[in-house]
């Protein structure tokens, strides 16, 4: 989930919410609200759409042997789209008590039984699974807020979240495959990558 500060207007006041739609799976075309929450924004449906065909490709559609953890949930477009496709398992988290009373309710109505949704901080959470749960998820989705060095800090996690051949979906403020890649990169390699506007969007796995 993206999060960057939106410009406040009056006519943006009197707007509905908006909303974003699951994009396959089971309840494809299902929307997701998008709450009038300071900050949060979805990840594009282009983008979701691009990625999501990456990962059935890699994991040959087999979703039902994936569990997955969604560490900055937000609308919950990622996880639902992995929960909706069959994963095993979604563990979402969101701090804003807002966004998970929303997510909440499109679990009850979707009455998706294989999403966990937990209130917390990102890092908290990411390290009390890491001791509890070791080497548990065979995906990991980083859409964290830019200009928080929150991928610095929560990669080293990952890697002792993710099953042997695991992947983390990350999007950035800047590219994470260029000709320098940064430091906190390094025993990592990004299988896939591209641009949508701003956003930089990556598929890593550790190297062997």
């Amino acid at each position: 989930m993206q999060r960057n500060r939106p410009r406040k207007t009056a006519t943006a006041a009197r707007r509905p919410p908006q909303q974003v739609r699951i994009i396959g799976g089971q309840w494809k075309r299902t929307p997701l609200t998008v709450l009038d929450a300071e900050g949060l924004r979805p990840t594009p449906d282009r983008v979701r759409e691009t990625v999501f065909n990456w990962l059935n490709h890699l994991l040959d559609g087999a979703w039902e042997e994936v569990n997955c953890l969604d560490l900055f949930a937000g609308t919950g477009a990622l996880g639902f789209e992995a929960a909706s496709r069959g994963a095993a398992r979604v563990v979402m988290v969101e701090d804003n008590a807002a966004a998970v009373r929303q997510l909440e309710a499109t679990r009850e109505k979707l009455r998706a039984d294989n999403v966990d949704i937990r209130r917390g901080d990102a890092l908290a959470v990411a390290t009390g699974l890491a001791s509890s749960a070791p080497k548990g998820f065979g995906l990991v989705f980083l859409d964290p807020p830019y200009h928080r060095d929150w991928l610095v800090k929560i990669l080293p996690h990952c890697e002792r979240l993710l099953a042997e051949g695991g992947m983390v979906y990350a999007e950035a403020e800047v590219p994470l495959d260029g000709d320098t890649p940064p430091a906190w990169m390094e025993g990592w390699k990004v299988i896939r990558a591209d641009k949508a506007g701003m956003v930089f969007y990556h598929l890593l796995q550790r190297n062997a």
